[in-house]
């Protein structure tokens, strides 16, 4: 039998789950679905379009991410299907765009915001070109 892969979750750590959950829930739409004590961290479980998203505690010391560029994993991408709609929608809600929509290649438009802890969340509208 082949071994077969499939997405399971994101795992994000923050100083404050709770406000950092918060955001994904008000400004993205997700749902909470659950808070559990993993070790005596705070681990509150997401539901963003279908993803399962981990908000765990961490303390408030913990390194932050570095400034992007850098190697590993970078951003979370989530698909719109109306791009200027979710960006004025966003805005609404206080939301910081760090790169403002632009096509990247025919069909595609990107902007990039910044969530809590500094996560960066990419928007992306895909259409025929």
């Amino acid at each position: 039998m082949a071994i077969q892969y499939k997405s399971d979750h994101i795992h994000l750590r923050s100083p404050d789950p709770v406000a950092a959950a918060r955001f994904y829930v008000e400004a993205l739409g997700a749902r909470e679905v659950t808070r559990l004590d993993n070790n005596g961290a705070l681990r509150i479980v997401l539901d963003l379009g279908g993803l399962s998203v981990f908000v765990e505690q961490v303390p408030a010391t913990t390194h932050r991410a570095p400034e992007p560029p850098y190697v590993g994993i970078e951003h979370i991408g989530l698909g719109v299907n109306d791009m200027d709609a979710a960006v004025a929608d966003l805005r609404t809600r206080g939301v910081h765009f760090v790169v403002e929509p632009k096509e990247a290649r025919p069909g595609v438009r990107i902007a990039f915001l910044e969530g809590p802890d500094k996560v960066r969340i990419e928007l992306i509208e895909r259409r025929p070109a």
